[in-house]
């Protein structure tokens, strides 16, 4: 974990002008100003940043739930204070001593758990820290890892693991979530094309891969993909009045899931828990395994 206090965000963060200094790094030219030169990555150890008493509003909670696919209730859905971290995610990645840019960073798994319920009204305190990077296959893994208290008390955690491929570091590489036998079958989702950006909206993740065709292509894809925390969530919703209040949410990202597009979701009770994957109903290749167990 990084080991300097925090650096406190304070105000709304977020949004395009985070992203863009998230960004402005893979620029040519630019990444050699001074504010956005990033360091070496061999001198990085972590770092941290913070928000406090942010309040918990029940018009974005019940805007993130529609899109979604949960309830509206008095409490959050378990995967919504992913929302409130994603300022400090984005603050990280657009500071100089973060050695990486925020474009080339794939999110491949991501690990929640809810301590409790989290209320409409509630007055958060949000700290993410990463630490130095792990070793990959492909390059490294970083984990921003977040915590969320009211009065003190972890109500919420979360960790979510970036690879950025390339030059690897010292070290063994360490397995990631596997599901020797993911449910199958299940039903077929319909997802428009505009779900980029219906999320975006509601998440301030407004990363151009999930907007629009033009800009999707132009980093790669051949159309614009769904949001990795969408899918998540969705899936999550799908099975959310069978889960216990305190519970651990563990997924792992796979193939992209392009916008139109079809998903097949399926999900299966066992002894410890929920196993569930969210598949291309075409070949059965999964977009994203997970389980949801009791915390």
């Amino acid at each position: 974990m990084a080991t300097e206090q925090p650096r406190t965000l304070t105000g709304e963060p977020g949004g395009l002008a985070t992203l863009a200094r998230a960004a402005l790094p893979a620029v040519p030219g630019l990444n050699r100003l001074p504010g956005i030169r990033k360091g070496p990555a061999r001198d990085f150890t972590g770092l941290s940043y913070a928000r406090e008493a942010v309040v918990v509003e029940r018009s974005r909670v019940d805007a993130y739930a529609g899109v979604c696919g949960f309830p509206r209730r008095d409490v959050v859905p378990v995967s919504f204070p992913h929302l409130l971290a994603f300022p400090l995610h984005m603050a990280i990645m657009g500071d100089p001593a973060f050695p990486y840019a925020a474009i080339g960073m794939v999110h491949v798994e991501n690990t929640i758990t809810a301590r409790r319920a989290i209320g409409i009204g509630e007055a958060l305190d949000v700290t993410t820290s990463v630490a130095a990077p792990r070793p990959h296959a492909r390059g490294v893994l970083l984990d921003f890892t977040t915590t969320v208290a009211a009065d003190g008390e972890t109500a919420w955690e979360s960790t979510s693991t970036y690879l950025r491929r390339g030059r690897s570091v010292d070290g063994a590489p360490t397995p990631g979530l596997t599901l020797p036998d993911p449910p199958t079958g299940g039903v077929e989702w319909r997802l428009p094309a505009d779900l980029g950006r219906t999320y975006a909206a509601v998440s301030g993740d407004a990363n151009p891969i999930h907007l629009h065709p033009l800009t999707a292509k132009a980093l790669g894809f051949p159309r614009q993909i769904a949001h990795g925390m969408w899918t998540l969530a969705r899936s999550v919703a799908a099975i959310e009045n069978r889960l216990p209040e305190a519970v651990t949410v563990e997924v792992a990202f796979k193939k992209p899931v392009l916008l139109p597009g079809t998903v097949r979701y399926a999900a299966r009770h066992d002894d410890a828990g929920w196993s569930f994957a969210m598949a291309n109903p075409k070949d059965g290749s999964p977009h994203l395994l997970g389980r949801a167990d009791p915390a």
